[in-house]
């Protein structure tokens, strides 16, 4: 597992610093509620996907496999809560009483955004795929991997929770903050895409 530290840090840099549905929502939410209101958020998905690694790589893609049916309910219900969050960020800098009612991600929001994040699954198996062995000892590697990840994740998520905390202040006419949102929550919608390919 030692020799394989230096590529799997590599794989996680490059599945977790570029963009997907956490990144896009972690963005969205500094722009919007500031870098601090975003700490649950980020927290939460990191969390989210360390357990999210360490469940598949202990079995839960061995209950996939051996009913389908559910994996593709998870995958639906996914596609409508990523909807329904793309919603709130199109909404979070709206005028009135929408405005007043908006709120960032909070933890637990956060980590079930993992379970249901195409691109984290994709990511997910991917690791486990190409860093555990056969005969390696499946809870050391699985958290190692887990690990990883996450910690990938975390930092990902902060550095661009981070520039969009920074280019908050360009956005602060209305109608440009507006725009923004709708394009964040597009490029959700977007991101969607993942789940129907293949």
């Amino acid at each position: 597992m030692q020799q394989m530290l230096g590529p799997l840090m590599l794989f996680a840099a490059a599945m977790c610093l570029t963009p997907g549905p956490n990144v896009v929502m972690a963005t969205a939410s500094a722009v919007n509620f500031g870098f601090r209101r975003t700490v649950p958020q980020i927290s939460g998905v990191t969390v989210g996907f360390g357990l999210q690694v360490m469940a598949a790589g202990l079995g839960l893609a061995s209950l996939f496999q051996a009913e389908p049916r559910l994996h593709e309910a998870l995958k639906y219900a996914g596609v409508v809560y990523l909807l329904y969050l793309a919603w709130r960020i199109a909404n979070a800098g709206a005028t009135g009483s929408q405005s007043a009612r908006a709120r960032p991600i909070n933890f637990v929001e956060g980590m079930l955004i993992t379970w249901v994040n195409p691109k984290g699954w994709v990511t997910t198996a991917g690791a486990l795929a190409a860093f555990t062995t056969v005969d390696g000892d499946a809870v050391l590697e699985a958290s190692v991997i887990a690990g990883m990840l996450a910690a990938w994740c975390g930092i990902s998520l902060a550095l661009w929770a981070g520039f969009g905390a920074a280019i908050a202040r360009f956005l602060a006419r209305p109608r440009v903050r507006t725009a923004f949102n709708y394009a964040m929550a597009g490029l959700l919608v977007a991101s969607l895409a993942l789940v129907f390919m293949g």
